[in-house]
Parts: structure tokens; C-alpha cells; sequence
């Protein structure tokens, strides 16, 4: 397909958006911090759509994904290239890996998209908790990293403040949002906001279960390549806020123990 002067390439996906979406990707100031690590997150790079063939991408022809086949200027279209777009830009959680993995050389680590979609089902298999909307825990999982699609996964090590870090996911977040359109957004930026928030007993639950997820991850990469990373242990000892999260962390820590007591000198 040729690259027309409404649509913009994106070199990290292959993939051709709409001007609106490929802005939200592009344009905004939303790189990972000059000390990160890792591949950049897109940002602060506009890819400019030539008319001419022999300038840019326009002369170069890559897989199409498809039209829709309800009429230009439709309602449904509208809405259809809107969604679309917007499932464009979060296929970058899929390619996104998890920075803390690569900052301790794990080889071929998680993305996050991979850390998200646990937290789901961990959602989905908690059982019914009194006072516990399960599906709503299900949909804050889903969610609560959705603008590190755009920014990145910003980790300590990257020396952000927590407030800049909250600050630059919001804006992402807006972003991304505006390229959905739709009442949708209003709900996924709720969800988004009341787990950053901690503003609830789903988000709280969900804040263990980013924490139990981690340290599960951990065990599994220790085991895996012979490693030991207590960092992780550490940086969530004392941190689960419900029953819930602390049973299924301390299970996690008697198979650590018993598999490092059992490990050969």
C-alpha cells in the first residue's frame, strides 16, 4: 500500500494510522527518560507523509491492514477506524518489554502486554471476595499500564519522580484516548485513574496483584536461568494491602525459600 498524506508509517510497527493516531504515537514529548535503558518508546518523532514519491515513505509500499467496508464519512466507519486505530497503538504493550527484566539481562523477558494479561486472569480466578466488583477488577488490570504503550515502562532506575511519571502516563493516556473517541475513553481513563489513585478496594487489590505478578515473574525467571534477584523480593516486602494479595505473595516466597534452601553450592 502507498503511504497518502493522511496516513503515517510507523518504522516500530509496520503498521499504517490514521494522522490522528500516528500524532498520539509521534508527536508528544513522551520518551523514556534520557538515563533509561532499552529501546526508546516512540516520541518526539514526527514521520512527515511526502506528496512527492520520491521523498519519504510515500514511495515504499507495505502490508496493508485493511479497509473498512462501510462508506467513506459513515457513522460506522467512524467508529470502526477510530477502534481500529486505537488497537494499533496498544499493540505496542505486546513488543514493550518489561525494563526491569532487561536491566538485570534477562534474555527474551516479558512485554507488557504479557504482565497484564496475568493480572487479568489473576483477577478473574480471585473468587468472590465481600464488597469485590471481580469484573471491575478485571478491567483496572487490563488497563493500569495501557500508557506505557506511548511512554514506555518506566522503571526507578530511570530516576523519574513518582509525581512526573503519573504525570506523563496521564498525558499519554489523554492521547491515546482521544484517538479512541467514544464514551469508552471516559471509563478506561476512570479505571486508569482509580488505580493510580489507589481508590478503591479493586484498585487496592489489583495494586498487589502488579506486586505478586512481579515477584511470580521473578521466581519463574530464577528458576528458569540460575539467578537469584532479591531486588524484586525486597522492593515489595511489607507492601500488600489485602489478605488476599499477602496469602498468594507468601506462597509465592515458601516455593522461593524451599527452591534457594535446595539450590547447589
Amino acid at each position: 500500500m502507498a503511504i497518502n498524506p493522511s496516513t503515517c508509517f510507523s518504522p516500530w510497527h509496520g503498521r499504517c494510522l490514521s494522522t490522528r493516531a500516528s500524532r498520539a504515537l509521534f508527536s508528544r514529548p513522551f520518551m523514556r527518560p534520557p538515563s533509561a535503558t532499552g529501546p526508546p518508546a516512540p516520541g518526539l518523532f514526527y514521520v512527515r507523509c511526502q506528496e512527492g514519491p520520491s521523498e519519504g515513505f510515500r514511495s515504499q509500499t507495505f502490508p496493508s491492514l485493511g479497509t473498512s467496508q462501510a462508506p467513506v464519512g459513515s457513522a460506522r466507519r467512524g467508529s470502526s477506524a477510530s477502534i481500529i486505530d486505537f488497537l494499533i497503538l496498544c499493540h505496542r504493550l505486546k513488543t514493550t518489554k518489561r525494563q526491569g527484566w532487561i536491566n538485570h539481562g534477562i534474555e527474551g523477558p516479558e512485554s507488557v502486554a504479557d504482565h497484564m494479561y496475568r493480572m487479568a486472569l489473576m483477577a478473574l480466578i480471585a473468587g468472590d471476595l465481600p464488597g469485590l466488583n471481580r469484573e471491575r477488577c478485571i478491567k483496572i488490570a487490563l488497563v493500569h499500564d495501557i500508557a506505557e504503550a506511548i511512554v514506555g515502562d518506566i522503571t526507578p532506575s530511570d530516576g523519574v519522580t513518582k509525581e512526573e511519571k503519573s504525570r506523563m502516563e496521564s498525558a499519554a493516556l489523554n492521547e491515546m484516548c482521544e484517538v479512541l473517541g467514544g464514551g469508552m475513553r471516559e471509563e478506561i481513563k476512570e479505571l486508569w485513574a482509580e488505580y493510580e489513585n489507589n481508590a478503591s478496594l479493586e484498585a487496592n487489590l489489583i495494586k498487589d496483584f502488579d506486586k505478586v505478578e512481579l515477584i511470580l515473574q521473578a521466581l519463574e525467571y530464577e528458576t528458569e536461568h540460575g539467578m537469584v534477584l532479591d531486588e524484586f523480593f525486597l522492593s515489595t516486602a511489607g507492601k500488600f494491602q489485602t489478605e488476599l494479595g499477602k496469602n498468594w505473595a507468601a506462597e509465592i516466597l515458601l516455593r522461593r525459600n524451599s527452591r534457594l534452601a535446595n539450590r547447589p553450592n
